[in-house]
């Protein structure tokens, strides 16, 4: 008989193909299992037809074939033992090890089915990717595409026959799966099946490599004082834990530029160290000192990161930026954050050791401050070395207190700065410098007898400042009978502090009457109080009684809740230091009112007997959206009330607290739904409810579109330096105009501005560069920042173009000036991405003041108000 028919059987063979027996049918496997080289191959079909004079095999209905992981798929596969090849056809399919998955009319394989010859293949690899040909080669680890296509994107599940976001098409396409790449000969690069590009020889990483060595897709960018730049970077994958990236660039107007970043990672950490620098070709192209560096040759940065795992509980670190100049990041580095905000500007170097336990807290860390801003005095800058915090908490058992209980909290803070020039701050009027017109100067460098009506703050030492603080803290909640809620409290709080001004030092920046900055002066804000060492032990009890009061109602559940708070201290000075470095910023609102000291900082804490009240009701719909309010007040009871006791920079004047009693603060908050928030928060006045700060935050998401609102607006503050009411509205959004194509837009208004228009007689306004003093003429909505984007995102593909507008120090003069550019970026997943950076240019705008940054104005991203 020449062949022998089996039907609905599995014909197990050897690696040989040699028939060793038969076993029942089994249902397709899921997935493929690798399997140990010279395992035998297991073959299932509905039928199987083995010819015995011509030693084929053939396998027809639903055939499967497993063999060394490999698992081949097809209607209809013919064995044949002379050639040792199989044919495969008839919704052929093969999967790899590695899950991917190739489709074909026709297979035509060795019988290890690594090697051979593919008809109308389809491969769907690892990464979702997918590679097409009409006719393709296995050799080993190589696939040789004929004709052939590459892509990242799916096909379109409403239409199949609608063109790929990408693809490359290329005469031939050959994947080496040994070298894990892919390499394209005579390649076309289509966008929605259009043509758009054409390279002879291209490559690009195997989808499954994450880091390979090469060069990656070249960077272009153009900026006025930069030229035309062309960025090519090389990436060098040294070992499975280091690699390092190079990448030189060329400006047609300064020349070469070289930037290095290596990056290392261990089994408890990470440390990256990152060099740039240049020889600049054009010193001309950026402005003269000190509105610019136009007067260096070399110029560059190095930055430094690690972070380490010591243990599961301690960690150590450090964050390290080196610059050549203040102005470096901004005339080379168009995109860095700490540009955006024209009026806060520096650069921060950090080295911390940080420990977390389950109800305790520790920190210690140095920092090295670098100003960018052309108006900042770098050796006014502190540097801290170190501060450290330490936090505990721990609960009191009442069985073994005698039923005292609660909790005890321990807190302590040690810090130690040092500058070498004071920082002195002009006010009532702010005034610049007499040369330059840059800096911050007092006209008179001593505290007046009132402080309302001071011209000069003392904001930072010249000298050195040391300061511990040791506190301690009991607390115990008990609910009475009818539902109250009561807290009782008590703590101990003890500091040192040790401080050596320097009585030497001039630092050659002239006032009008041509004086230097001088160190000795700081005496004057002392009190002439020039100990060395001070020292306070301030111990402090209180109780807080809060009754919420819950309700019913057809719309949700309704909780009121009164809530009073009395803190008691001695009558002593609140102003345990000399000078203030760390409690600069207060601001009294609702999150501060029942603050048991509302300073900010460690240098200064609440004395007296002090008052507050409020109290707050919610409303909470079955939705889970809800409605807050709430409203307080603050009352110095007994003793000198410490926010109306003046330190050296005036903190506590027009801060609200400082009439016995305070300005009335309130938050109103409101979210109907999870798609819409408004947070209204406020500080009144406590007599004629003027309002003297106001916060509004606001936010709407409605598929396609989501919005966002912060408007700001604050009274002046002449005590401590704000002149004028500082006022500001910033607004952005999205909008996704389809599934796949979106707007972006964002804008953030300075409305204080135009409240300088027409002081010709203030020095602020004096253009030092035409020797003409301007008026300004800022409107109300005065742009500070604009931005607008349009861009397409899918699966394998992400394409914007984002025009920014930011007020900034023109590069080549230094004056204030809005600086345009326009960034286009494209991501084609798997091939990398695409940057055009192209600066339009900067205008000259003559809307306000240099340095009203410092203190004048402010937006609504700003956080310093005092």
């Amino acid at each position: 008989m020449q062949y022998r028919r089996l039907r609905y059987l599995s014909l197990l063979m050897s690696s040989a193909a040699a028939i060793v027996g038969a076993t029942t049918a089994l249902a397709a496997p899921a997935s493929v299992a690798p399997q140990e080289p010279g395992a035998r191959m297991v073959v299932e079909a509905k039928e199987m037809v083995y010819d015995e004079k011509k030693n084929i095999v053939t396998a027809e209905g639903q055939v499967q074939i497993v063999y060394k992981g490999r698992l081949l798929e097809a209607d209809r596969v013919v064995y044949d033992r002379n050639t040792s090849r199989v044919y495969a056809e008839g919704h052929a399919q093969l999967t790899e090890r590695d899950g991917t998955v190739a489709r074909a009319d026709r297979f035509d394989l060795t019988d290890d089915f690594k090697n051979g010859f593919i008809e109308s293949l389809q491969v769907d690899a690892a990464n979702d990717t997918h590679f097409s040909a009409p006719r393709a080669e296995r050799a080993d680890d190589m696939t040789t595409f004929d004709m052939g296509s590459y892509t990242a994107c799916e096909a379109c599940k409403d239409d199949p026959s609608k063109p790929r976001t990408w693809q490359l098409k290329a005469k031939r396409i050959i994947h080496d799966s040994t070298e894990k790449t892919i390499y394209y000969e005579d390649a076309t690069f289509e966008l929605l099946g259009v043509p758009v590009a054409y390279v002879p020889f291209w490559s690009s990483a195997d989808p499954t490599v994450k880091r390979k060595t090469g060069f990656l897709t070249p960077v272009l960018s153009y900026r006025q004082a930069l030229g035309a730049g062309v960025g090519l970077p090389f990436f060098w994958a040294i070992s499975p834990d280091s690699d390092l990236q190079i990448t030189p660039t060329w400006f047609s107007r300064q020349g070469p530029y070289l930037t290095g970043e290596f990056r290392k990672r261990f089994e408890n950490g990470v440390m990256t160290f990152r060099a740039e620098g240049t020889h600049v070709g054009d010193p001309g192209a950026f402005a003269v000192a000190p509105y610019g560096a136009g007067d260096r040759r070399w110029r560059g940065a190095l930055q430094t990161t690690g972070d380490f795992s010591i243990n599961d509980r301690w960690r150590a670190g450090w964050d390290i930026t080196a610059l050549s100049d203040r102005f470096y990041l901004q005339d080379y580095k168009q995109y860095n954050y700490l540009l955006q905000n024209y009026y806060f500007r520096e650069s921060s170097s950090t080295i911390f050791l940080t420990g977390q336990g389950p109800r305790s807290f520790f920190d210690l860390r140095s920092y090295y401050f670098q100003v960018l801003s052309p108006s900042d005095v770098q050796a006014q800058q502190p540097v801290v070395h170190p501060v450290a915090d330490y936090n505990r908490v721990f609960d009191i058992d009442p069985a073994k207190t005698a039923g005292v209980g609660g909790q005890v909290e321990l807190d302590a803070n040690v810090t130690s700065t040092s500058a070498s020039v004071a920082m002195y701050e002009s006010i009532n009027p702010r005034t610049l410098d007499s040369v330059y017109g840059l800096y911050n100067v007092c006209q008179l460098y001593q505290r007046s007898t009132i402080p309302a009506n001071s011209q000069c703050l003392l904001r930072g030492v010249g000298g050195d400042y040391q300061h511990a603080t040791v506190s301690g803290a009991w607390k115990r909640k008990v609910i009475d009978p009818v539902g109250g809620v009561w807290t009782a409290f008590a703590f101990a709080r003890f500091v040192g502090s040790y401080l050596d001004y320097d009585r030497t030092g001039l630092y050659p920046i002239y006032n009008a009457a041509w004086e230097p900055i001088p160190n000795i002066n700081q005496g004057l804000f002392f009190d002439g109080q020039d100990q060395r060492f001070r020292g306070q032990a301030l111990p402090g009890m209180g109780a807080e009684w809060r009754y919420p009061i819950l309700a019913a109602t057809p719309l949700g559940g309704v909780v009121v809740e009164p809530i009073v708070q009395v803190v008691a201290r001695p009558n002593q000075t609140s102003i345990p230091s000399l000078v203030n470095m760390d409690a600069q910023s207060l601001v009294f609102d609702d999150s501060t009112l029942f603050e048991w000291s509302k300073y900010s900082g460690y240098d200064r804490f609440e004395t007296g007997t002090r008052l507050n009240y409020g109290g707050q009701a919610t409303m909470s719909f079955s939705n889970g959206g809800f409605v807050n309010a709430m409203v307080g007040q603050s009352s110095q009871l007994a003793g000198a009330n410490p926010y109306s006791t003046a330190d050296a920079a005036n903190v506590g004047l027009n801060s609200g607290l400082n009439s016995r009693v305070s300005d009335i603060v309130g938050r109103f908050a409101f979210a109907p739904t999870a798609r819409i928030s408004f947070i209204a928060k406020g500080r009144f006045d406590n007599t004629t409810l003027t309002a003297k700060r106001i916060d509004l935050v606001s936010t709407i998401k409605f598929d396609p579109l989501t919005l966002q609102f912060q408007y700001a607006n604050y009274a002046s503050q002449p005590a401590i330096g704000f002149d004028v009411r500082r006022q500001g509205l910033s607004a952005s959004g999205r909008y996704d105009l389809t599934k796949n194509y979106f707007a972006t837009g964002t804008v953030t208004f300075d409305m204080s501005r135009y409240l300088y228009n027409g002081l010709t007689a203030n020095p602020i306004l004096f253009n030092t560069v035409t020797g003409a003093n301007t008026t300004g003429t800022a409107p109300v909505f005065s742009v500070a920042a604009l931005g607008a984007g349009v861009g397409y995102q899918d699966e394998c593909a992400t394409f914007a173009v984002n025009y920014t507008q930011l007020y900034q120090p023109q590069a080549s003069t230094g004056l204030p000036a809005r600086n345009q550019t326009v960034m286009v970026s494209l991501n084609f997943r798997t091939l990398g991405e695409a940057r055009f950076n192209y600066g339009l240019g900067s205008t000259l705008v003559n809307d306000g003041v240099r340095n009203i940054g410092a203190g004048a104005t402010t937006t609504t991203t700003s956080t310093s108000a005092r």
